[in-house]
């Protein structure tokens, strides 16, 4: 009979040991958010889009990855994003108010004066983003920060 309370004192032992080593590794887990949905790049990403997953420390290494799905919410995928995958904090921009190739009204301001032309943005931006802009009367190309409204305006010194 003792031996018999031993085994049983003995197997809860492990049981509690094995219970605590697992309790440890869901603390140790880091939920991130991942796509639901493959996701192509240029795509604005929606709330309906994301989930979250658990990964173990070990498996993620040193790479940056994003924490919070409110980061991602409104923000487009400059690359594709797989489902269930971490995202990596590069992998997501805020999205173009200037696509590349779009004819784009160009604004210089000096001095209270005010000149308007047309040109062709070379490359994508946000708004606040420096782009080359080619001047379509010229052909000069020139450098402008992307405004909100869509316009790009000529800063001093460009």
């Amino acid at each position: 009979m003792l031996n018999r309370v031993g085994l049983i004192v003995r197997g809860l032992a492990a049981v509690l040991l094995i219970l605590a080593s697992v309790r440890s590794a869901v603390a140790e887990e880091k939920r991130l958010p991942v796509p639901a949905v493959s996701i192509r790049a240029g795509e604005l990403i929606r709330d309906d889009m994301i989930t979250e997953r658990a990964f173990a420390p070990s498996l993620l290494g040193v790479a940056m990855f994003i924490e919070g799905r409110q980061v991602l919410v409104g923000r487009m995928a400059r690359r594709a994003l797989l489902p269930g995958q971490p995202i990596p904090s590069n992998a997501v921009e805020d999205p173009w108010t200037v696509a590349r190739g779009a004819m784009v009204k160009v604004v210089v301001e000096d001095s209270g004066l005010s000149i308007v032309t047309y040109g062709a943005a070379m490359q994508s931006g946000a708004a606040g983003a420096l782009i080359p802009v080619r001047n379509t009367d010229t052909g000069v190309i020139i450098r402008a920060v992307v405004q909100p409204d869509g316009t790009v305006k000529v800063m001093d010194g460009s």
